[in-house]
């Protein structure tokens, strides 16, 4: 049988998303590893090619997978329904992180199985048993047309288990996924889940709340086995077993692999573990992204972060006089004042951040968050679930609110830091760099009239 996997593209009202970075597909590429053998599978890139109409003609898909997080939601339930009305008998099939917080979503006529949970094995098996003409149905794992009942499934997960990505099927694609000047950029899981318990975090109670690791052998595997010399780790806590990842840097060593790493890390767990970063600093670690979140206790503590404002700053000394680079995250709070604002900008001075973004307080499906929030939400537009459009009610006038993120977003890391960044691109690179930030800086001018429609 052909099997057509796509990665949908963010929808045009969606602000940041690939115009900011663009990662390898790796849950298609999981997906396409357990049915390759058997049947031709085609992955499609929709944020890199426009080609959706003519890919259905020309590779007559017999299974349409789509996988697609919150925000993805209406574009892709728009290309199942084009897919159905192309040719009605082609099985569709939607998995991901939306699909296994909130498959109600995906009820529709132009959808057939909604995944949720870990898909390798369940795709596998709708697969097999759509090829021998059998019924869909009943498979753990699994929402069957529009109705409600999800077919059990074991939480339980063995990542060694499920076989290496099927990277080769991304193979036109692959110079061009990157994260800012790293590029060409590979991705690679070695964990899933988290020990601690966010409030606006899902990915905990995606994992039933355990902690999944792979053995630091296979890791270094599959690593030997990718030829970018970026690699992102895409977990959800990359550094919280600290032993675990000192062996798996200790490993890497002695394969003599030598790549530059991008990966996850919590400020406790780093300001706890100076040593670790140094063995990772050892072996190419070149950048951290840390949820810092706020420069608050009190607002640390609403959000359940478990770390303090202490935390924070030791945890970017330590990267700092490691050569690190800090990917500073940071969490607006809908009611924030103009003081507010203020303060972020000045914490962001005082750290010597050479790099920081500003999510909003974004209550996702499937988050205790949303379950506090979701009666006081502006929209239910999943197109605006991007970390930038507000979901919920402002102290400030919106107008306001917006123009004060803009600013922050301009004024957090001086001219002078900005400038040490733009070095690390290509000459070719910087003029693109240049027009996505004018573009991104004109969509917050204008976000505020989106809630008008």
């Amino acid at each position: 049988m052909r099997i057509l996997l796509i990665q949908p593209p963010k929808s045009p009202r969606t602000i940041g998303g690939e115009d900011v970075f663009i990662y390898e597909p790796l849950a298609l590429e999981y997906l396409a590893s357990g049915v390759a053998h058997d049947h031709d599978v085609k992955i499609l890139d929709l944020r890199l090619e426009n080609s959706f109409e003519s890919t259905l003609v020309a590779f007559n898909p017999d299974v349409v997978g789509i996988t697609a997080y919150t925000v993805h939601v209406n574009v892709v339930k728009t290309l199942f329904e084009k897919v159905k009305t192309w040719k009605a008998e082609t099985l569709t099939v939607v998995g991901g992180h939306h699909a296994t917080v909130s498959p109600e979503d995906f009820h529709s006529p132009f959808i057939d199985v909604t995944v949720v949970g870990e898909g390798v094995l369940v795709f596998k098996e709708i697969v097999r048993r759509f090829e021998k003409g059998k019924s869909v149905e009943n498979i753990p794992g699994t929402v069957v047309g529009r109705r409600k009942t999800i077919y059990n499934t074991d939480c339980s997960l063995d990542l060694d288990s499920v076989p290496f990505p099927n990277r080769g099927l991304t193979g036109k694609y692959r110079a061009r996924y990157y994260s800012e000047w790293m590029k060409p950029l590979a991705t690679i899981r070695t964990s899933k889940g988290c020990p601690y318990r966010c409030k606006f975090c899902a990915q905990w109670k995606v994992a039933g709340g355990r902690y999944y690791k792979r053995k630091p052998e296979r890791i270094v595997e599959e690593l030997a086995q990718i030829s970018e010399p970026y690699v992102f780790f895409a977990d959800d806590e990359s550094l919280v077993d600290a032993e675990r990842m000192s062996l798996l840097a200790q490993l890497i060593k002695q394969a003599g692999i030598r790549k530059r790493y991008f990966l996850y890390g919590r400020s406790d767990t780093i300001s706890r573990h100076r040593e670790l970063l140094e063995l990772w600093k050892e072996i190419g670690l070149e950048r951290i992204f840390i949820g810092l979140e706020f420069v608050q206790d009190d607002d640390l503590r609403y959000i359940r972060k478990n770390s303090t404002v202490k935390d924070n700053a030791e945890a970017i000394r330590i990267l700092r006089d490691l050569d690190i680079q800090v990917y500073a995250s940071f969490i607006v709070r809908p009611s924030f004042s103009r003081s507010d604002f203020t303060a972020y900008r000045d914490y962001c001075r005082q750290m010597k951040l050479n790099y920081a973004t500003f999510a909003v307080l974004t209550p996702l499906p499937g988050t205790d968050l949303y379950e506090e929030t979701k009666d006081h939400l502006l929209t239910h537009n999943f197109d605006n679930f991007d970390f930038i459009h507000t979901l919920l009610p402002t102290m400030l006038p919106l107008e306001e609110f917006y123009t004060e993120l803009r600013r922050l977003y301009q004024r957090a890391v001086p001219i002078s830091r900005q400038l040490s960044l733009l070095k690390k691109f290509s000459l070719g690179e910087i003029p693109k760099v240049l027009n996505a930030g004018r573009r991104f800086y004109k969509r917050l001018r204008t976000a505020h009239m989106d809630y008008a429609h």
